[in-house]
């Protein structure tokens, strides 16, 4: 069984996307969807540097394209099931046919733009800890005043917070952890302080009109399946202030007896994750497109599987 995944904020990189142009009809579609969003796509995705694309509000509908560009290339897909890590859920649901692409490139930049609204208000941060056990990890964490934003599995978690909890957590590491190293993202996301995000998506929420999951839909919030496109909608709106639970996701992968995990441009973050927690699935990153020929491959032995 095939699961296919979408990254979230953190995978771009410069130029990530300039290969991908020389696929036909990806640069018009790029085009169509920066016209819809009133966002230059083909730019960010291209010429733009790493500061540029570091904002929340450019990073999220560049992810958010850039997956649906690669998911199209690989032509004609039958995955088990379809997941995306915190803005890579929009990609997913897209996927799973919930959303069509101008309903979820609208949706995602109102998101990201209310996400660096959020952000500006108070100094706050994420920070990777490397090493250490989550049973020991979060409540020190909790301790501290952090949130444990996003439980990856695997042993990564990344704790969101003040700028001053977080330097009180560089100083007081929990025990296990060898290091704490400082993300570069706007603000403390999936935390309590993008409370006025989703009061925002939520109003930009109620403008669309979600279709029902064709393929099952793997949430953040729990790692559970999602039946419908109204609760798809709700969790997308409410997760921007809730953790990402990725370590609940691929535990459930491992319950529908997932195989192999295809992740989507701009690949990388998710199939390193599931290497390690996940043995025995295969898996493959797109990155470009000369990784498509292996990704077919991939999908006809597993797509049915």
């Amino acid at each position: 069984m095939l699961v296919l995944v979408a990254p979230g904020q953190g995978a771009q990189t410069p130029g990530f996307l300039t290969p991908w142009l020389d696929l036909p009809g990806v640069e018009d579609r790029l085009r169509a969807l920066s016209a819809a969003v009133d966002l230059d796509l083909v730019h960010y995705g291209t010429k733009a540097d790493a500061d540029e694309i570091r904002d929340t509000a450019v990073a999220q509908p560049l992810l958010v394209a850039a997956g649906l560009v690669s998911a199209t290339a690989l032509g004609e897909v039958s995955p088990g099931a379809v997941a995306g890590h915190s803005v890579g859920e929009i990609t997913a649901a897209v996927l799973a046919g919930v959303l069509d692409d101008t309903a979820a490139l609208t949706l995602v930049r109102k998101r990201g733009l209310a996400m660096a609204e959020a952000a500006a208000i108070t100094a706050t941060g994420m920070s990777a800890l490397l090493g250490g056990d989550p049973e020991t990890t979060i409540p020190h964490l909790k301790k501290l005043g952090l949130t444990p934003a996003n439980v990856n599995g695997a042993g990564q978690i990344v704790a969101a917070g003040t700028l001053e909890q977080l330097a009180a957590l560089e100083a007081d590491k929990p025990e296990g952890v060898r290091r704490v190293v400082a993300l570069k993202v706007a603000g403390a996301f999936h935390t309590e302080h993008m409370g006025p995000a989703v009061d925002a998506l939520a109003e930009a929420a109620r403008e669309l009109t979600p279709a029902d999951p064709q393929l099952t839909y793997i949430s953040n919030k729990d790692g559970k399946a999602v039946a419908t496109g109204a609760e798809v909608l709700d969790r997308l709106v409410g997760q921007v202030a809730n953790p990402v639970r990725w370590d609940l996701c691929m535990e459930t992968f491992k319950e529908l007896g997932v195989t192999a995990l295809l992740e989507v441009c701009p690949g990388g973050t998710l199939t390193g994750l599931a290497k390690r927690a996940l043995p025995g699935v295969k898996t493959l990153a797109l990155k470009t497109p000369d990784d498509l020929d292996a990704a077919r491959e991939l999908i006809a032995e597993h797509a049915n599987a």
